[in-house]
């Protein structure tokens, strides 16, 4: 195919579960990038999130760009510029924070620069503060606050009842928003008219392309609507079931280097 971009989530997909870029995985993307192919990190993280594999990528020497709150912000990765934004509405999303206090889930709220929360040991909340690099702030009501506009509300739930809750969540949902699960133990209320797919296709504007010219590679639920706008959708061979059978393909898990493997595939690398 004519590949001119290459659309990856991060963790269960470029990351392996030790949260690390094995070294086939990077070496396939660097030569990519090498022969003019421009990558960018799509993911749930907010920005700061997705420094690591950016500067281990070295996206910004390479035109790189970066999805950040799944597809809710896009930005150059070399100067940080904002190419495309949809925060929330601030009173809506002051109205979801009053209503998950009734429910069995950890809010973690961000502005793009720390995290906020009402419980610093909360379940999941040190895993995503490392997980970002961001710092980690104790308020006594996330919805009294709330002073900004936010790009999503994330919430960690235990796995074995994130469904159910999940669905309790869409319920009391006003019209605009929606609740996806990011992973496991994760679930985000995002506006209904953000998703990566929107976000990819902002991607392929900045550079002036088509999605058909685009592969994607993802593991989740959220991934899933990239991977249907992408010309190439790739599911990584630990994906969900779900994510999987709306892929074009499939490749191998991100602990054994699907990415690559599937670049090798495609495009010769």
């Amino acid at each position: 195919m004519d590949c001119r971009l290459i659309a990856m989530d991060l963790d269960g997909t470029l990351n392996n579960d030790q949260k690390t870029i094995d070294a086939p995985t990077r070496d396939a993307l660097m030569a990519a990038q090498e022969r003019g192919i421009r990558l960018a990190l799509a993911s749930a993280r907010p920005m700061p999130g997705l420094y690591r594999e950016r500067d281990a990528l070295r996206l910004g020497d390479y035109g790189g760009l970066l999805m950040a709150y799944n597809g809710g912000a896009v930005a150059d990765a070399a100067t940080g510029a904002l190419l495309h934004s949809h925060p929330m509405d601030r009173e809506a999303a002051r109205g979801v924070l009053r209503a998950l206090e009734q429910l069995p889930v950890t809010p973690i709220l961000d502005d793009g620069a720390r995290f906020y929360v009402t419980d610093r040991r909360g379940y999941k909340v040190d895993y995503e503060c490392r997980n970002n690099g961001m710092d980690c702030t104790e308020v006594p009501n996330l919805a009294d606050a709330l002073d900004f506009s936010p790009c999503k509300l994330l919430m960690s739930a235990d796995p074995a009842r994130i469904k159910a809750v999940q669905r309790e969540i869409a319920a009391l949902l006003p019209a605009g928003l929606s609740v996806v699960q990011t992973a496991a133990f994760y679930l985000e209320i995002i506006p209904s008219d953000v998703d990566k797919g929107r976000g990819l296709r902002a991607l392929c504007d900045a550079l002036g392309i088509t999605p058909a010219q685009a592969v994607a590679f993802g593991d989740s639920e959220n991934d899933i609507p990239m991977l249907r706008a992408a010309g190439m959708g790739i599911a990584m061979g630990n994906a969900d079931e779900e994510v999987k059978a709306a892929a074009d393909r499939v490749t191998l898990s991100n602990n054994d280097n699907g990415i690559a493997a599937a670049l090798a595939e495609l495009i010769g690398i």
